[in-house]
């Protein structure tokens, strides 16, 4: 008589079930609101692409130095303080866009009409001649961009449950890299055989992407926890207790208590001052590496002897591809192994890319198979780098206050990095190419540290908010 044998992985699950586990995972990519999701990824990721690494290459080749570029950086600040007007984008009812789209999809479609124009006007600009006004346009662009984030996190975390949040991640993040294709490599191979202004006329009209996703998406139905609600009733009751007050004072004390103080108090009520603090550290510190590298990415490729429509055909077409791959892994390993050791692997993954850079800068022959090879991996580290974080963040969100507690914690990430990445221009400067991604990998220590005590208190908390 012969007996079934069970084969059991490391992990002490059966192989049958564990199979299975992965096939749930990859399949819960069938979701229809993927295909929206990755539409507003696509509108969020062009505009910052536009005003970062493809304005970057153009300041560069009309002969701005990369110290100056590496300061124009710090117009992408606005993203780190989008938390200051989030709450007018929670609460705020736009006049007649609300009635017909609602809050969500109103606001999107303002800031994208925004953009449309932002960018237009960028198109018409001469940098060498008025680099102040490209400065300011730059910085109108990243407002407008900064507030269609705002709106669309809100939005792809109400509209799908906890355990969808890093697919729908990961299609923002798709949506995102072909963005990139098209605002990088689609923007300098325009600008080759064209001109800047050209390239930036093309780039305007794909805001249209977002626009028409914006029109046919639904509006999310938010369920609200009773614990936010509670809250918010004690603000009424207590602004109740002082009908001395004037009626306009009350009404400002109960807005701002509601859309400002009662977010961040709902967080640390949720999850306590000890891990609360420890997570907005740790948030902090993520994508230091990421963000301090990016900006110098195409003035190291122009330096190194690249051209124009090398780094279009190489480092971005090509690299879309492991880019893709790299969000649609992420958004597997989060759905199977839990967000907290997606970041570990995530963090890892960046080290060795920034170690990769390092190797291409020594290398003394000019080689576009090397270049491919480098950019590749790092994109694929940046795919699931970032899809980690996105479902990191929209599980630390509630429904109550979905667009403010997003808008602040995707700020504080930003925000370290954007201060490093304005100096990035002056490091290379002093230290070099080789040195400066060496020192690019070394950032990403302090957040695995900290991701190591995250682990550790939700592994004595298990009732904690991570999962």
């Amino acid at each position: 008589m012969m007996r079934r044998v069970r084969i059991i992985t490391p992990n002490g699950i059966p192989k049958e079930s564990w199979w299975r586990g992965w096939g749930k995972a990859v399949l819960v990519y069938s979701q229809p609101r993927m295909a929206a999701s990755l539409a507003l990824g696509f509108s969020c990721g062009l505009p910052f692409m536009l005003v970062f690494q493809t304005l970057s290459a153009w300041l560069r080749q009309e002969g701005i130095q990369r110290s100056t570029i590496g300061m124009l950086a710090w117009v992408g600040l606005v993203y780190s303080i989008k938390f200051l007007w989030a709450p007018v984008v929670d609460r705020v009812k736009l006049p007649l866009l609300f009635r017909w789209l609602g809050r969500r999809r109103s606001w999107m479609l303002l800031a994208q009409l925004g953009l449309a124009a932002a960018l237009l006007n960028l198109a018409g600009q001469q940098p060498a001649l008025n680099l102040t006004t490209v400065a300011l346009g730059a910085l109108f662009v990243a407002i407008c961009s900064a507030t269609q984030d705002i709106a669309v996190d809100a939005w792809r975390i109400e509209a799908a449950p906890a355990h969808e949040q890093g697919a729908m991640a990961a299609g923002y993040q798709l949506g995102y890299r072909i963005a990139i294709m098209v605002g990088t490599a689609g923007a300098l191979w325009i600008a080759a055989d064209y001109s800047w202004h050209a390239s930036y006329v093309v780039m305007s009209a794909f805001t249209l992407v977002g626009m028409i996703a914006t029109l046919l998406i639904p509006e999310p139905v938010v369920a609200v926890a009773r614990e936010s609600l509670q809250q918010e009733q004690r603000v009424v009751d207590w602004l109740a207790r002082r009908p001395h007050w004037p009626a306009w004072v009350r009404t400002l004390g109960s807005t701002f208590i509601g859309a400002v103080v009662c977010p961040l108090t709902d967080f640390f009520t949720r999850n306590g001052w000890k891990l609360g603090a420890l997570l907005f550290a740790f948030i902090c510190t993520y994508r230091m590496a990421d963000y301090a590298m990016g900006v110098m990415a195409n003035p190291f490729y122009l330096d190194q002897g690249f051209t124009l429509k090398e780094i279009a055909a190489v480092v971005k077409a090509f690299g879309l591809v492991s880019s893709l791959v790299g969000v649609v892994v992420g958004g597997v390993i989060v759905a199977r192994l839990g967000v907290l050791r997606a970041l570990l692997v995530g963090a890892a993954l960046v080290m060795i890319s920034s170690l990769n850079f390092s190797l291409l800068a020594v290398t003394e022959s000019r080689s576009v198979v090397m270049l491919a090879a480098v950019n590749s991996f790092d994109n694929l580290s940046l795919g699931v780098h970032g899809t980690s974080l996105l479902a990191f963040l929209a599980s630390l969100t509630s429904a109550r206050y979905t667009a403010t507690q997003y808008a602040v914690l995707s700020s504080i990430y930003a925000l370290p990095g954007k201060l490093l990445m304005g100096t990035s221009g002056i490091v290379v400067d002093h230290i070099g190419y080789p040195t400066f991604f060496v020192y690019t990998a070394s950032l990403s220590i302090p957040a695995l540290l900290l991701l190591y005590f995250v682990s550790r208190y939700h592994r004595s908390q298990p009732a904690a908010v991570l999962q």
